[in-house]
């Protein structure tokens, strides 16, 4: 039987990332931009948020015509599914990962590397963990979580944002970093 939990306010995936209060909780991405970062079909996105899956921390689906609001969160867990679904793993077996890491308490996923052997899903916190497994004789992968944080954040600029409020949001501004590599490109 799948566990659900609720959809509302606050989303499952919360309890998986540090406590960032720097962020608008109220900023967030419709369903067909997060499955386009995420790399999913919006059927995909659907069933995952109705079987509490991945459910939209910001807003969810209130009735027809209302829409799903994904915060960045959302869209790295999705991302995350993405990836072991492409290696392999049953949704079975993510599903019960996933529940396994809510259960687990873990809170910064930026910090974790999860393993398979392809049936099985592992959790790599440390340097150590990752010796003891490889010992273990099985052959097993690794998705660092750090690279899909990256890969998001390369592209989600180029998205439209809302709030939940309805309130307008200023477009983001280009960041140092990138104002320096597009002059270096241009000179």
């Amino acid at each position: 039987m799948i566990e659900q939990g609720p959809v509302g306010a606050v989303g499952e995936q919360g309890e998986l990332f540090p406590d960032d209060s720097s962020q608008d909780e109220l900023l967030g991405y419709r369903g067909p931009a997060a499955c386009q970062i995420a790399g999913i079909t919006y059927r995909q996105l659907d069933y995952w948020a109705r079987t509490s899956l991945v459910a939209p921390s910001i807003r969810s689906a209130q009735g027809s015509g209302s829409q799903r609001l994904y915060s960045f969160k959302d869209v790295l867990v999705l991302k995350v599914v993405k990836r072991l679904l492409d290696a392999g793993i049953s949704l079975q077996n993510i599903r019960v990962a996933v529940q396994y890491l809510r259960r687990r308490g873990v809170k910064d996923l930026a910090n974790i590397t999860l393993f398979s052997d392809g049936t099985t899903v592992y959790e790599c916190a440390s340097p150590e963990e990752v010796v003891d497994l490889l010992q273990g004789g099985q052959g097993v992968f690794g998705i660092a979580l750090s690279g899909p944080i990256r890969e998001i954040n390369g592209t989600i600029h180029e998205f439209p944002v809302e709030r939940a409020d309805g309130g307008t949001v200023e477009p983001m501004t280009e960041d140092e970093l990138s104002a320096r590599r597009k002059a270096r490109h241009v000179g």
